[in-house]
């Protein structure tokens, strides 16, 4: 059981998604939603944490903010890492990351600055482990990417303690896909 659980994964750009309209992209939001309502429903989740990063953890914070109709008690935390970390992104991006930080429970910036250096991530990182009692993470160890960074401390959280990391992977998102191409309804 986990009250509190961080979320990531890797950015658009890794998952060779480039625009909102891409097409796999309806099909790796459902696979999300549905792993973070397995662990509403199984671990007792009551909090869904996020930095707000695009990407799986944008997704994630807003299948979190869907499931809050079903699971009135659930809340989304957005802890930044510095003021305007939106500042250089496309706009549909900035649009979710707003629409996230305006129905969060909780907002909050890790460093309360802007972006001076690299160190101000790897802060954020440790600082969300630190703060949550599991980490999602949608990771396919053959693959590196950004998530890694975020794995590095949880993997010596749960060493240290007792620290879970749950994986969403590509084969779950590809049961997903075909699970969701088999229903008439979907689509």
């Amino acid at each position: 059981m986990y009250n509190v659980i961080a979320v990531t994964g890797y950015k658009p750009h890794e998952l060779g998604i480039f625009h909102e309209k891409h097409e796999q992209l309806p099909y790796l939001k459902y696979a999300i939603k549905k792993k973070l309502q397995h662990l509403i429903e199984n671990a007792d989740v009551r909090w869904v944490i996020t930095s707000g990063q695009p990407g799986v953890e944008l997704w994630a914070a807003e299948a979190a903010l869907q499931l809050k109709s079903i699971y009135p008690g659930l809340k989304v935390a957005t802890l930044a890492p510095f003021y305007n970390q939106e500042e250089f992104w496309s706009d549909p991006i900035k649009e979710l990351y707003l629409y996230i930080w305006e129905n969060s429970d909780y907002t909050d910036y890790i460093t309360k600055r802007k972006y001076e250096n690299p160190s101000q991530l790897r802060l954020k990182n440790q600082f969300i482990i630190d703060k949550t009692d599991a980490l999602l993470v949608l990771f396919d160890e053959y693959t590196e990417g950004s998530p890694k960074y975020y794995l590095n401390y949880a993997k010596m959280k749960q060493e240290a303690a007792n620290y879970e990391i749950v994986y969403l992977t590509p084969d779950e998102i590809s049961d997903v896909i075909r699970e969701l191409q088999e229903d008439d309804s979907w689509n």
